[in-house]
């Protein structure tokens, strides 16, 4: 049974066993067992980790040095591995059945690209679990479903490891060094340039998580924002947040669903929604798209992405982390566009940004990691960490991309011939 490719979280198993309890101790017991820890590892082209067993036994990778250490810390955990490893390594990781010696996100990323010089970059077919496992569909009510599962935990949560404007998205580093909240407001100026965004013009936002980008906008470019959104939570703090800087006039957040926008406007946007969408709903989204913007107006879709179509996400992070969420490869993105005779202008991806994005974060969660566990317990500090560890391991792998397109009408002819617009200090 090989990996599902799309997520480094999964270890992956070397078949299936009958039960999750192992027979009594004995000699070929322990033999059958150092044998099925061997084959797992063989399975995953044996990646330069260590794998130390419940009672002692431990496999080192040849050569030596391993980037970390994993500790099966019982034989229930071992035989959930076997079974079903694209769920069971974060259950039981969450759990602390199995525990991680060393950088997390380093030996995720090792693991990751040892499996793609096994398998090669297509990464071969996913396991019949993965197979068997069925996403979350995004309807209009399984979307709101999803969506509070995820951002919904309380805007307290996100503001201890988020920037101060509270994006949720990748960040844009022009120069590595720069601090969260530079590279945020980078990231929101890339955007606002690539829309060629002038005072006086209406600009549509669908899905505006806190409203950082929406407020961004409308008091840095001079337009006037309506911002759709279906999380309670998120639509509370961005309509506060407005209030407060007194953009009340030119922003209006809506809570409702991107399938219900109406009106007409010089530029449409999404950053971070489209991976919540569902490929089965791309082309009631260009539909969206065709319906408001103007004639002469300019899109842009930020999205996580694929290399290819794989097929549902890693079983773990749908189920506990991220239901209903699937990163679109480039070719499934074009539904979105083709129906509609959409011309595509720019595609960037920004998969390194969205790395380093994550090293942010993690650094911020781990320094609050007592204040997380007070709120929601061990489990949850740990599978956060896994899930914020492993992001960052796929998009240093590859596994994971993260694509900015733009696109207009097939006669608007208005954007710059050469891309120097998007780097005004080089430009200058």
């Amino acid at each position: 049974m090989r990996r599902d490719e799309d997520s480094p979280l999964s270890l992956p198993g070397g078949g299936e066993v009958d039960s999750a309890q192992a027979p009594g101790e004995g000699t070929a017991v322990l033999g059958l067992e150092r044998k099925l820890a061997g084959k797992l590892l063989e399975t995953m082209g044996n990646p330069p980790f260590a794998l130390t067993l419940w009672d002692g036994r431990t496999l080192e990778p040849a050569p030596e040095n391993p980037v970390a250490r994993v500790h099966i810390r019982d034989r229930g955990a071992f035989y959930r591995l076997l079974r079903h490893p694209d769920l069971h390594f974060g259950d039981d990781y969450a759990a602390g059945r199995i525990e991680v010696e060393g950088d997390l996100a380093e030996l995720l990323t090792v693991v990751d690209l040892t499996r793609q010089q096994r398998h090669g970059h297509g990464g071969g077919r996913p396991g019949l679990t993965s197979r068997l496992h069925r996403a979350r569909r995004n309807t209009l009510s399984g979307s709101r479903e999803n969506i509070h599962h995820h951002y919904d935990l309380g805007n307290d949560f996100y503001a201890l490891w988020l920037d101060e404007d509270m994006v949720y998205t990748c960040a844009y580093f022009a120069d590595p060094e720069m601090s969260l909240e530079a590279a945020q407001r980078a990231k929101m100026d890339h955007v606002a340039r690539k829309l060629r965004l002038e005072p006086g013009q209406t600009v549509v936002e669908a899905g505006c998580g806190w409203g950082s980008l929406a407020r961004h906008m409308a008091r840095e470019y001079g337009v006037k924002v309506r911002a759709f959104n279906i999380s309670t939570e998120q639509i509370a703090y961005a309509r506060e947040r407005a209030r407060a800087e007194g953009l009340e006039d030119r922003v209006e957040f809506v809570q409702d669903d991107y399938r219900n926008v109406t009106g007409s406007y010089d530029a449409f946007v999404s950053v971070g929604m489209l991976e919540h969408v569902g490929t089965d709903n791309y082309r009631d989204l260009g539909a969206v798209i065709d319906r408001v913007l103007a004639d002469h107006g300019r899109a842009l879709v930020h999205s996580i992405g694929r290399n290819r179509p794989i097929g549902p996400m890693n079983p773990w992070i749908e189920r506990r982390i991220f239901p209903g969420a699937y990163p679109p490869s480039l070719s499934e993105m074009t539904e979105i566009f083709e129906p509609y005779s959409f011309s595509i202008q720019d595609v960037e991806n920004l998969r390194l940004h969205y790395a380093r994005t994550l090293e942010h974060w993690l650094a911020r969660y781990d320094a609050n990691e007592e204040e997380v566990r007070r709120r929601f317990g061990e489990s949850f500090v740990r599978a956060w960490r896994l899930y914020l560890s492993g992001s960052i391991a796929a998009f240093r792998a590859g596994s994971l991309q993260l694509f900015q397109m733009v696109f207009t009408r097939p006669t608007g002819n208005e954007l710059p011939w050469t891309r120097e617009y998007l780097y005004p200090a080089q430009a200058e």
